[in-house]
């Protein structure tokens, strides 16, 4: 199996026992809940800079904790990060952070605890779940204004320069408000979806938390770590903070009921465009065994191989697999993720098995290739099958059995998890499964684009 890389997003859940857990994300995204460090453990730094002093000591009065509370409890359910972005009190955060909220706006609400202690309810203005980034509002009360931070322009136009130090602040693990020096490293590459490669330490409890320049200017927004690797985090960029903020400074307070709906159209927007990008992009013709059939030259589809050849006892069936992903997961709610595609082609061959078995083999291989979830975020998979043979245009392609998989998603109206897979024909004793898969999309693209991937699926077989 290929080396699985894993980010996990920086909310750290509390369980009823009031233990510390986050939530796992794929690469690039979200997903199960791993579990945190004890917060009993504090890990031991070197010690800060005369500049982080001074940039912690200026950033301070900016910075929030944000936590979910249950209603019923009053009681904390997630807490994550955030920082005060413009002076009438609105706060930029992480998606994930508030989702809970977002979702479920009778069972949680929202508060904040500042640095001195104060603490204050929180009203949602915007979300941008393609880019994990949600802007909250914090009552102004006797006060009046807010001290808010300001962003660097360099970062706002992607032209920062490549090891330029940065300083990352927010609540890790409820411990307290801390500050971390690391190195911008620029958008991570062989990635669709724009991350800043952060080389410093990020922790769970950071979510939504200001990354900034030395003159504490945002450069960026906390969001993710990477499990199996050394400082090795991510921002999301400051362009799409900026966007996000000044979209909610011409807004009104989210409507609960629009939640929802707000989340399926800006999928449909990323898909849009991300179908389009996709379909920009070459195909070419990659060996499988005797068979050929198409890959993508995008160089944000990651692709690994793998095969039980040197399995022991010796496999009935030899199964080599090339498998490809755009390793992007965009965070809808605990367990339910959109925007990752997967290609794979596995090349099976027996010469041990009967025809019946063979064929029981392929129909395990054509399962739907989606990642493992929660079945209560989803409908139960609908599957159509039929035959696609070689037409005028394509005379030398492979009659194919195309097996075609749709399941909904609960909480998210009008949105879809799709695959599609096409098994060769031709042979007993071997045989070709590509499998195409697609979360979180509508209908109407799933079809659109399943419609054109099976067109390009010209799979030959070149020996006989």
């Amino acid at each position: 199996m290929p080396f699985l890389l894993r980010l996990i997003p920086l909310a750290v859940l509390v369980t009823v026992s009031a233990s510390l857990t986050a939530q796992n994300i794929g690469f690039d995204e979200v997903a199960p809940r791993p579990s945190g460090s004890s917060p009993g453990f504090v890990e031991m730094h070197q010690p800060l800079s005369a500049t982080a002093e001074q940039v912690f000591g200026q950033a301070q009065p900016k910075l929030l904790q944000i936590r979910t509370l249950l209603k019923s409890a009053q009681k904390q359910s997630s807490i994550g990060s955030g920082f005060i972005a413009s002076k009438d009190g609105l706060a930029i955060t992480n998606y994930h952070v508030v989702s809970q909220y977002a979702l479920e706006p009778d069972t949680y609400q929202l508060e904040y605890i500042a640095a001195d202690g104060s603490k204050g309810a929180l009203r949602l203005y915007a979300i941008d779940v393609t880019n994990d980034l949600a802007v909250v509002k914090l009552d102004a009360g006797e006060g009046g204004g807010f001290d808010a931070f300001a962003f660097n322009p360099a970062a706002i136009n992607g032209a920062l320069a490549k090891g330029e130090r940065l300083f990352a602040m927010g609540n890790p693990l409820d411990l307290g408000f801390t500050i971390v020096e690391g190195i911008y490293n620029g958008l991570v590459e062989k990635s669709y979806q724009p991350r800043v490669h952060f080389t410093g330490a990020l922790n769970p409890g950071m979510s939504g938390g200001p990354a900034v320049t030395a003159n504490n200017q945002i450069a960026g927004v906390n969001v993710a770590k990477m499990i199996r690797g050394d400082l090795v985090s991510f921002l999301v960029p400051a362009h799409a903070a900026y966007a996000i903020l000044n979209r909610a400074k011409n807004g009104d307070e989210m409507d609960a009921s629009d939640v929802r709906a707000e989340i399926t159209r800006q999928l449909n927007d990323w898909q849009k465009t991300f179908f389009a990008t996709l379909r920009a992009q070459n195909f070419r013709q990659a060996a499988f065994g005797p068979y050929r059939a198409p890959e993508s030259d995008a160089d944000w589809f990651n692709c690994w191989a793998s095969t039980n050849s040197n399995d022991r006892p010796k496999p009935r069936t030899t199964i080599n697999r090339s498998s490809c992903d755009t390793n992007t997961h965009l965070f809808l709610a605990d367990d339910m993720y959109a925007g990752n595609a997967r290609l794979s082609h596995t090349y099976l061959k027996t010469e041990e098995l009967n025809a019946m078995q063979f064929s029981e083999a392929l129909s395990r291989s054509a399962l739907p290739n989606l990642p493992w979830s929660t079945a209560n975020r989803y409908t139960p998979f609908r599957c159509y099958e039929n035959f696609m043979a070689a037409t005028a245009d394509t005379p030398d392609r492979l009659t194919l059995r195309v097996i075609w998989c749709a399941r909904a998603y609960r909480d998210i109206p009008e949105i879809y998890d799709i695959s599609v897979s096409a098994v060769t024909q031709d042979h007993s004793k071997e045989a070709l499964v590509s499998t195409f898969s697609i979360t979180g999309t509508s209908f109407e693209n799933g079809i659109s684009f399943t419609r054109d991937l099976l067109s390009m699926l010209e799979v030959k077989h070149v020996l006989d």
